[in-house]
């Protein structure tokens, strides 16, 4: 037998190993008296004298060689252990937090329409109602505690209805300026709409005589529809100011909707406006605050009026945001903020939301793409 080994090597590391082997099997020789016919021990050729010294070097190649492939081993292993590892820390948290604050836009819409409908739905019972409203001399304003102490200021109500556009216009750009606009419209729609329901319903069951004879109502209309329809219209289309000049109807006594407008601005303004901005709430809470006692100051509604119309306006909001801030209380059995009626328009609304929604602005209009690749290329050589 003989054997042939071919070992190049780079910088002390086998980079290819090649053994050839060659076995010749000569032809079985006849045995006699157990040896071999033809071969005698003297015939024998006699080992190598530097065999041994051949074996060992083998050994220590071969030992080399193994060493060397564990060493290769272990670093595959480490290798692929870290590209595993790499896939497996992979988290997507601002997909998830997206997933739980859906826009959900076409349900926003969907709140605006029933704001809308209940908003023209007033003008047409106040339409109604103001048929209905008894004759200053036959029945003179009701006794108010309020006016027997606070005599009438002309331009207090004028006040009001400023306050009043201020604030709306406050938060109409605060709303513009939420990220999460989408959810709040529709909380304050929806709001909007159930207040001035509640309202058609308390002006249509009771209707209160003028609270003061210096009250102007136009002449009533009886039976004529299309002036009761051009009345309607001239009422929406005034948004049910004074100022405007559009609302000269009377009836529309308890609740106040001038205190429902006031109130809720404020309560939405502070509610999605962040914490360190006391100045900010405090400056609408006055504004707020005095639009409604210049109602009264006016005598342009009974005291009745403005506490229904405050109590019904801050309970509904913080109900309502009471079970929108604590999920736990969705699907609680002791829960009887559920037994609202309103409850399955809440779980409708709000389904989807999981989780409180955090006061967050964005500008309304997303930059061009030039201008947010320009911005990341900025914040990256910041975070070098």
């Amino acid at each position: 037998m003989a054997a042939s080994e071919l070992i190049h090597y780079t910088d002390d590391v086998p980079s290819h190993v090649e053994v050839n082997v060659i076995t010749m099997n000569p032809p079985n020789p006849r045995v006699a008296n157990g040896n071999p016919t033809g071969l005698t021990s003297s015939s024998l050729p006699p080992p190598p004298a530097d065999a041994h010294d051949g074996r060992s070097r083998q050994q220590e190649e071969g030992s080399k060689l193994s060493s060397l492939l564990k060493q290769n081993q272990l670093i595959h292993s480490l290798s692929s252990g870290l590209r595993k590892h790499c896939n497996y820390v992979k988290i997507a948290v601002p997909e998830e937090r997206a997933n739980r604050l859906p826009r959900e836009w076409w349900k926003t819409g969907v709140a605006f329409l029933y704001a809308l409908f209940n908003l023209v739905f007033t003008t047409v019972v106040i339409t109604i109602v103001h048929e209905r409203v008894p004759d200053k001399s036959v029945s003179p304003p009701l006794p108010d505690k309020f006016f027997d102490y606070v005599d009438r200021v002309p331009w207090a109500f004028t006040v009001t209805e400023v306050n009043g556009l201020i604030l709306v216009g406050l938060w109409l750009i605060q709303w513009i300026f939420l990220k999460h606009k989408a959810i709040v419209a529709r909380r304050c729609f929806f709001l909007i709409g159930t207040l001035y329901m509640y309202r058609c319903i308390t002006m249509y069951i009771t209707t209160l005589p003028v609270p003061g004879k210096h009250m102007v109502c136009a002449p009533k209309l009886y039976n004529d529809s299309t002036g009761k329809i051009w009345r309607i219209v001239r009422l929406i289309s005034g948004g049910g100011l004074s100022l405007t000049g559009s609302h000269l109807m009377c009836g529309d006594f308890l609740y106040s909707g001038h205190t429902v407008m006031l109130t809720l601005s404020y309560l939405f303004i502070k509610e999605y406006s962040a914490r360190w901005m006391w100045w900010y709430h405090w400056l609408c809470w006055l504004l707020s605050a005095s639009g409604v006692i210049c109602i009264l100051i006016a005598h342009e509604h009974y005291s009745i009026d403005v506490v229904v119309g405050y109590f019904a306006t801050t309970r509904t909001f913080w109900w309502y945001h009471t079970m929108a801030n604590t999920h736990s209380l969705r699907q609680a059995p002791n829960n009887y903020l559920s037994r609202t009626w309103w409850n399955p328009v809440f779980n409708f609304l709000e389904r989807n939301v999981q989780t409180t929604v955090p006061i967050v602005f964005s500008w309304p209009v997303a930059l061009p793409s030039s201008c947010r690749q320009r911005y990341r290329m900025v914040e990256g050589g910041r975070d070098e």
